[in-house]
């Protein structure tokens, strides 16, 4: 069993209260924006670090982390990209290649939204963590955990900070 902690949207946002719940993690997964490798740099030091950038991200990081990671965790087909759109309305520029191959796991950030929804045609579970960054127009700070044993995609649970003023 792998426990995971996904999050996006940090904008170069991070503290103590987010690296309490890495350190709980197996791996830890970005769906982007990641706004300053000061970010990411804290989190490996930690735990394994699965990432992709985002549309604010710089050469830097878009250096270090792809546009697109798909990857198996134990048996299940993941695919993280920062701007994926939802069900069954997906980006354009992923949209023909995700319906030829879907994933078991969908992830995107961008929308600052959290969403996690099925996808009964692509045979997929999509997910948003929304943001856990303090830029931007959310009012709740959220991140995702859940495990991965074997195939079962189980135990999601929201992690909810403070308001982000």
């Amino acid at each position: 069993m792998t426990k995971i902690l996904l999050l996006s949207d940090t904008h170069g946002y991070i503290d103590t209260d987010i690296l309490k719940y890495v350190k709980q993690a197996d791996e830890v997964w970005h769906a982007g924006d990641i706004g300053d490798l000061q970010v990411t740099d804290a989190i490996k030091k930690l735990k394994p670090l699965r990432a992709v950038y985002g549309n604010i991200d710089n050469a830097k990081i878009r250096g270090e982390f792809p546009e697109n990671n798909r990857f198996f965790c134990e048996d299940v087909d993941v695919w993280i990209t920062h701007i994926g759109g939802y069900p069954p309305k997906y980006n354009s520029r992923i949209s023909k290649a995700l319906k030829e191959n879907p994933p078991r796991l969908f992830i995107c950030g961008h929308s600052h939204i959290l969403k996690v929804m099925p996808d009964k045609n692509l045979n997929l579970i999509h997910m948003n963590p929304g943001a856990v960054g303090k830029h931007g127009f959310h009012k709740v700070r959220t991140m995702l955990r859940f495990t991965i044993d074997g195939q079962k995609i189980d135990n999601l649970e929201v992690i909810e900070f403070d308001k982000r003023y």
